[in-house]
């Protein structure tokens, strides 16, 4: 075989393997597409209510209420009169509603990436051989381009909400799992000793001494993921994800610089605001810790 032929044979080869997965991915998706879907269907409709309801009631409602929750985790003055300026301002320039559908994405995503993530971050707590196994997983997840989650997702659900949750759950998860399984590591092991001593069971261990105290760890993957999914928010509205984001793909399709801009530093302004009031009450929530268990 002359050497020169080799290159074409591996892309031969390459074009048939590319073609076969392709295939059998299509035929995947016909077949269980709609099975897929229907088990989703729940966090549809959890996405939608949510949408709903902070859109439908009346405006200053929804504010006093964001601003009490910013409020109630952060007990700072300065961030929540500072909240409040930027959801009046966010108003005030019509982005009101992209805003509030923005919030309700980012919130269903947080709170699906915390019910997935918090499970797999103990199961690699308790195990080097599944921490092992799961690494390389989440650093294939934190290293794809964002856009190469949006392929498989809409091949199985096409467009809409559902694989625009996904895809940002897919994106937004590692850092979730990764601090879980690194705040209960870091558990001082005199404590589980003591734990022991007064027969504790795994679960009791588990439950009332290694999550509490690795909670202000977990608070900080929690604030990790709701960055991620907003930084997701612009990917995911090219799969038609309303929000803030379609706006902002709108500029860059029609060059409209004014709207871009504005609607960015609606995202910017609403990043800010999670970021400031789950970084205070992670603080809080260490404070809490060092006090009773220092």
């Amino acid at each position: 075989m002359d050497w020169v032929d080799f290159p074409s044979m591996g892309r031969r080869d390459l074009r048939d393997l590319r073609l076969t997965i392709d295939g059998g991915f299509k035929e995947f998706t016909r077949a269980y597409g709609e099975t897929l879907e229907n088990l989703f269907s729940p966090l549809k409709a959890f996405l939608i209510g949510l949408e709903n309801l902070l859109i439908s009631s009346p405006w200053p409602l929804v504010l006093l209420g964001l601003v009490a929750i910013v409020f109630a985790l952060s007990r700072s003055i300065k961030i929540t009169v500072g909240s409040a300026i930027a959801l009046l301002l966010i108003g005030y320039f019509g982005m009101w509603e992209d805003t509030m559908r923005t919030i309700a994405m980012v919130a269903v995503c947080t709170l699906t990436a915390i019910v997935v993530g918090i499970p797999i971050g103990i199961l690699m707590s308790r195990s080097d051989r599944v921490q092992s196994f799961i690494n390389p997983i989440l650093d294939l997840m934190q290293t794809m381009p964002s856009f190469v989650y949006l392929i498989p997702v809409v091949m199985i659900f096409g467009l809409g909400k559902v694989p625009g949750v996904i895809a940002v759950v897919i994106y937004a998860i590692p850092p979730m799992i990764r601090l879980t399984n690194l705040g209960i590591r870091l558990v001082n092991k005199d404590v589980l000793e003591a734990a022991d001593a007064f027969g504790s069971s795994a679960w009791q261990k588990l439950v009332n001494v290694q999550l509490p105290l690795a909670l202000p760890t977990i608070m900080a993957g929690i604030n990790q993921c709701i960055m991620m999914s907003l930084a997701m928010v612009v990917v995911a509205s090219m799969i038609g994800v309303k929000g803030l984001g379609q706006p902002v793909l709108q500029a860059i399709n029609n060059q409209y610089f004014t709207m871009g801009v504005m609607n960015g530093l609606a995202i910017v302004a609403i990043a800010i605001i999670f970021d400031r009031a789950t970084q205070a009450y992670g603080k809080r929530l260490q404070k809490h810790s060092e006090t009773v268990h220092g």
